[in-house]
C-alpha cells in the first residue's frame, strides 16, 4: 500500500478529569436549578425547567493539547506504539502523564 496515515493523540494524567453526567442527574441538584433559573429567567416566578431527553450526556473532561504525526499506511498495526514513541521524543511523557490515547486516524 502505497500513502501516509496521520495520527493524532492526546497524552493521559492520571489527575485527569473524565466524567459523564446524565442531564436529570445534572437537574435533579437544586443548587444547579437555583443557578439556571437566575441566569436565564431572572424576575421571572413559578418556573419549572423541562427536558425532552433527560438521558443526554454530558461530559466533563481535562482539556488536552492534540499532537499529531504522519506513518506509512503499512506501520497501521503498530499505530499505538509509534504513538507512545513519538510521545516519548516529543519529551511528553512525564512521571504521572505517562500514557497515550490515539483521537484520530486520518489517511492522507
Amino acid at each position: 500500500m502505497n500513502g501516509t496515515i496521520m495520527v493524532t493523540y492526546k497524552i493521559l494524567c492520571k489527575a485527569d478529569l473524565n466524567k459523564e453526567i446524565q442531564l436529570k442527574e445534572l437537574l435533579a441538584s437544586e443548587k444547579i436549578m437555583k443557578l439556571i433559573k437566575s441566569e436565564f429567567a431572572k424576575g421571572h416566578r413559578n418556573i419549572d425547567i423541562i427536558s425532552e431527553d433527560a438521558n443526554a450526556i454530558i461530559k466533563i473532561e481535562t482539556i488536552k493539547e492534540l499532537h499529531s504525526f504522519e506513518v506509512d499506511k503499512n506501520d497501521f498495526a503498530d499505530i499505538l506504539v509509534l504513538a507512545e514513541e513519538d510521545a516519548s521524543a516529543k519529551k511528553l511523557i512525564k512521571k504521572d502523564c505517562d500514557r497515550v490515547e490515539l483521537i484520530d486516524i486520518e489517511t492522507i
